[in-house]
């Protein structure tokens, strides 16, 4: 960790275990064996509503993912995010750091697409996103994403990934697929279990060897049976890492500091600070199931309290943004997260006649408090304060859901019908940060906290809207080898009003083992209230280097409607899929799909307009003095994005144990087919200005990986199992716009990361792993002189390898 950072509490966490036993370590490695498999024939619950459907025999493309599998690939922090993108290709969890909420809020994407085009589900119902609007980053600008490490990975039986669109059968969200994380649920037994791990690597930017990162996970669970053949199953879990440093030596160039004595005296010293935030969390869970009589009732819930702490840009001691008296040797703001999110579910299943009927209440919500502190407003001079409340966020979700499905006999072959119908109620709301975050002192100086100026009174949001829908399913084998689903769904939304959602999919098999599977779908995405009402105004370093008073405009504001926004429309997409299954006894399954996504009226975050004309414009034309750089969202672009996806696994017997070998690749290519004019307004505030722009282009098109692919083997015998998985992480693409006509370009070639892990069973309860990510200590490519920041930033964050290095820990489960 940093000197600049305070070490984060560390809590212990007590849990009591009961019960009995598990069977014998014999049982115990053939039982992992059969969780790791990965097989695609397992009866799934996501994608189509026909029963005993398995992943094998869907009409659409569908991972499902064993508590094992995750536990594998989660070593790191132990996130849930980071297992998915260790075991999906498809996935990308990129760590970000100094981009302001994505430090605290991770952005994931699937199929290359934008982290809010995908839908999460818990135990079938719809998950909230986070309140927090990720605006000072890359992947992810402008969106409010699902904070995937809100759920504990201890909390989960297994997770059901559907890659294609699937808004007629879920609603708004589902273009690039659904996540459908499905609790533990056993009525017995339980699991005590501790991990702990450290960064270790050889950082040749400085040429120093580091150990940082330290942290541990600790959780427990157990469950017990509920009326005769219900249950109740509960844990709890908490994690405490320790942040990493990856900053290189600041060579002080002039473009970011004059080349004062006071600011040169710090040449060859690492004044920044890149790499993991520093974090704590605290979290809770439950699953249970009471039947009465005819009717099962349902109840469930997840809480996650998270904090975290995110760096921030040095500031120098000669400059406009610093207080000497207060800071001699300049300073590193750093931004503090408090993360609450909660969700709760709650319903009854049973039958009415010949009907299976689910009636559900879902409510789940996330508030974020943002705070600073090492940082001051130097308006204020030396009467600034150097810790700050720069806003606080909320956003809650609410739903009514009633679903059911039946079977009818035609002859000799059946049809299942699906009916249901849902009431959303969303709100999203900001508040004012303190006084002095925002507040214009009475020196000329930078206005605002230094890192993150304050939400002001009139940034303050609060927006609701409600959402009505029905939808209609009905599949059928029509043949004994043809099989096909049709759905249907209307949805009214208080803000845009109805849309028709529609989805046609199919599976032939046209010999034994091997079929073909197709989808054609329209799908759409509301955009969200943050995207509506979000503003801002905030004052930081530009992309160049520069110190800027920036503000985010709400599409709805004064000046943003002068400038050219236009109220926002709903993303519109068209999803094709098509795909080749085969499974040859129970030794070799494979998929193999491709697909094409077409995307109408995309929402993205406009390029940051910050001509040099623009202050003196906006205050002549609209007597609004200080605004110096300006941004709306627009639904500027339209794109199509082109992937294909294999999936194979191979098991056999293999010295007294079982080995599975997986092969998985995934290729994404997004293309922008057309980009809205900018508008006359814009272009009378400056001749430069655009509205999507080279950076922006980047962001959606190559800045995430277009490839990955890897190769995993795992050997369970009676006492030991081995794992190792080769990923070959893709290349990336950034670039920068520092204006006339600088555009610096960087791509950052493939990397290879090894993985491994030994597990051994000491007894039937106790076993003990290690393991490594990363192992061989890769790194991405160098960023070049125009784009790594005077040596401080010697590798990017959008690199799906990170700039960690290699990660290494040891772990210990108990079950009972």
């Amino acid at each position: 960790m940093s000197s600049r950072r305070r070490s984060i509490r560390r809590k212990a966490l007590h849990g009591a275990c009961l019960l009995g036993l598990f069977g014998s370590a014999a049982a115990q490695a053939q039982q992992a064996a059969a969780d790791n498999a990965k097989t695609l024939d397992q009866v799934v619950v996501t994608g189509v509503r026909a029963s005993s459907r398995t992943a094998l025999d869907s009409p659409v493309p569908i991972d499902v993912l064993s508590a094992d599998d995750l536990r594998n690939a989660g070593g790191v922090n132990g996130e849930l995010g980071a297992a998915l993108e260790t075991l999906l290709p498809s996935f990308n969890f990129p760590r970000q750091s100094n981009s302001g909420g994505s430090d605290h809020v991770r952005a994931a994407q699937l199929r290359g697409l934008s982290p809010d085009e995908v839908l999460v589900l818990v135990n079938g119902k719809r998950f909230h996103t986070s309140a927090l609007v990720n605006t000072d980053t890359k992947i992810g600008n402008g969106t409010t994403p699902v904070d995937f490490n809100a759920i504990p990975l201890s909390a989960i039986k297994r997770v059901e990934v559907l890659r294609d669109g699937a808004g007629a059968q879920y609603g708004s969200d589902a273009i690039a697929g659904v996540i459908n994380i499905i609790l533990k649920d056993a009525p017995e037994g339980g699991a005590v279990e501790a991990d702990y791990g450290a960064y270790h690597t050889h950082f040749r930017p400085t040429d120093r060897t580091i150990t940082d990162g330290q942290g541990g996970n600790l959780s427990a669970d157990f469950g017990t049976t509920l009326g005769g053949s219900g249950f109740f199953h509960a844990g709890i879990e908490t994690n405490h890492h320790a942040g990493t440093n990856r900053a290189g030596d600041d060579s002080v160039p002039d473009f970011i500091a004059d080349p004062t004595p006071a600011n040169l005296a710090l040449r060859g010293q690492r004044n920044y600070a890149a790499g993991d935030p520093p974090n704590e969390s605290y979290n809770g869970w439950f699953n249970s199931e009471l039947p009465l009589g005819e009717v099962k009732l349902y109840w469930f819930g997840t809480y996650t309290q998270r904090h975290t702490i995110g760096d921030n840009y040095f500031r120098y001691p000669d400059s406009d943004a610093n207080v000497p008296s207060i800071y001699p040797q300049g300073y590193l703001p750093q931004s503090i997260g408090h993360n609450r999110d909660l969700q709760t579910a709650a319903g009854v299943r049973g039958k009415l006649g010949e009907w299976d009927y689910d009636g559900s209440l879902n409510w789940g919500g996330n508030a974020f408090d943002y705070d600073l502190r090492d940082s001051l407003n130097a308006s204020l001079g030396a009467a600034s304060p150097t810790s700050f409340h720069i806003g606080d966020y909320h956003f809650r979700q609410g739903s009514a859901n009633y679903d059911a499905n039946r079977q009818f006999e035609l002859g000799d072959r059946s049809l299942t019908l699906a009916l249901g119908a849902e009431y959303r109620d969303e709100n999203f709301r900001t508040g004012a940060g303190d006084p002095a975050s925002y507040a214009v002192g009475p020196i000329d100086a930078p206005a605002g906290a230094q890192a993150g100026g304050g939400l002001q009174p009139q940034d303050a949001a609060n927006l609701s809207r409600h959402v009505g829908a029905a939808y209609a399913e009905v599949s059928s084998d029509i043949t004994e080898h043809f099989f096909a689903d049709a759905a249907g769904r209307y949805e009214h939304y208080s803000d845009f009003g109805g849309n028709w959602s529609g989805k046609l999919s199919a599976r032939w098999e046209f010999a034994p083992g091997f079929a073909l599977r197709g989808a054609v779908s329209n799908n759409l995405r509301a955009p969200s209230l943050s995207q509506i009402g979000f503003e801002s105004t905030t004052t930081g370093y530009g992309a160049d280097g520069r110190l800027v008073t920036g503000r985010i405009l709400s599409v709805n504001d004064p000046l943003a409607r002068e400038l050219g926004a236009q109220p926002l429309r709903p993303e519109k997409s068209r999803n094709y899929s098509l795909g080749l299954t085969g499974q040859l006894d129970e030794a070799f399954d494979f998929s193999l799909d491709v697909y094409q996504i077409s995307i109408d009226h995309r929402v993205t975050l406009s390029e940051t307009i910050d001509n040099p004309g623009l202050e003196d414009y906006i205050q002549q034309q609209f007597g609004i003095p200080g605004v110096q750089s300006v941004q709306f969202f627009t639904n500027a672009v339209d794109t199509v994005t082109r992937g294909a996806e294999l999936v194979a696994n191979y098991r056999t017997a293999l010295a007294g144990g079982r080995l599975l070998l997986t092969a998985a690749y995934s290729h994404n290519n997004t293309q922008i087919r057309s980009v809205q004019a900018t508008p006359a307004a814009l272009i009378a505030a400056g001749a430069d200005n655009v509205l999507f722009g080279v950076e922006a282009r980047n962001t959606l098109t190559d800045a995430a990986p277009r490839q990955r692919a890897s190769l995993s083997a795992k050997w369970d015998g009676a006492r030991w199992s081995l794992l190792t998985r080769l990923t070959r992480q893709g290349a990336t693409t950034r670039v920068f716009d520092f204006g006339d006509g600088d555009i610096p370009t960087q791509t950052y070639v493939p990397r290879f990361q090894l993985d491994a892990e030994v597990e051994y069973r000491a007894t039937s309860q106790l076993s003990f792993a290690v393991g490594g990510d990363n192992i061989t200590n890769q790194y991405p490519t160098r960023s070049d002189a125009d784009i790594n920041y005077g040596g401080n930033f010697p590798y990017d964050v959008i690199s799906p390898i990170g700039s960690n290095g290699a990660y290494w820990y040891a772990r210990v489960r108990y079950t009972f």
